[in-house]
């Protein structure tokens, strides 16, 4: 494996970069810094919220490109360089198919805000870990600003309780199980392989110059971007099959273990 041309690394949050406290490594600042010092452009891309994940990279993201929303939101510092939103017609349609579903989550994702109709302190709890800018509403309906996904939680199981019943949007929408608990669906072009290209054109990286890592199923499509992509050992099966490559965990530091190999 050379890892000489490398000139762009790309990693996944959540199950990846993060440990399961959904934290970031001091060791991986410290890695930043060397990557940085080498000229190595750093991309963070997540289906977070864009507030949300420079909160965990606040020490670099000045110096960071990120791709939030799982790739409906390109920016690096403030300037907005994509975003892909859904109509206000195709959330409509998503809130209708979602409504009837028992002890399942909308969020609604703008560029600045996250809109959520539910208050109560278990869920509350958990969407301040990956939302640090939300309301929560009554009527999602008459949320006006621009929606860049709609993200759907079940504390049990996405997979199962979510998806089968949201997987014929994909006739015109990216669905996407995104975690253990999430499913998100946005604009056809909204993930992280598109994203992913433009950056990577803008740049002028090909597929040998870029590193990915990844844990799930929104990671398959920039997966597919990188003659190195890397699966975490807490990977979803799907994605394990596509990467050519696998590290440890991310509780084990799997992608900052590459990355010192890189460096």
């Amino acid at each position: 494996m050379d890892l000489s041309q490398i000139k762009m690394v790309v990693t996944d949050m959540d199950g990846t970069l993060l440990n399961s406290n959904h934290e970031v490594s001091p060791r991986f600042f410290e890695i930043f810094e060397e990557l940085k010092k080498k000229d190595i452009i750093f991309v963070a891309a997540s289906g977070r919220q864009y507030n949300s994940m420079v909160d965990k990279l606040e020490a670099i993201k000045n110096d960071i490109i990120v791709i939030a929303e799982n790739g409906a939101l390109i920016k690096k510092q403030e300037d907005v360089l994509l975003t892909t939103p859904i109509t206000q017609q195709e959330v409509g349609r998503i809130l209708d198919v979602v409504k009837p579903l028992k002890d399942v989550h909308p969020v609604l994702c703008g560029q600045y805000n996250a809109y959520a109709n539910d208050s109560s302190d278990a869920f509350l709890t958990m969407l301040r870990e990956y939302y640090s800018e939300f309301d929560i509403v009554k009527d999602q309906m008459s949320v006006e600003t621009e929606v860049l996904k709609i993200a759907i939680y079940h504390f049990e199981d996405s997979e199962k309780f979510i998806y089968p019943s949201v997987q014929h949007l994909e006739d015109n929408l990216k669905v996407k199980v995104s975690g253990a608990n999430w499913v998100d669906v946005s604009h056809k072009n909204a993930h992280k392989g598109y994203a992913l290209q433009k950056v990577m054109d803008q740049y002028k990286i090909a597929a040998n110059e870029v590193m990915v890592f990844g844990d799930y199923n929104n990671d398959l499509e920039m997966m597919e971007l990188s003659n190195y992509s890397f699966a975490m050992a807490n990977a979803h099966p799907n994605v394990k099959k596509v990467a050519k490559y696998e590290t440890v965990s991310n509780n084990d530091f799997g992608v900052e273990r590459v990355l010192e190999k890189l460096l």
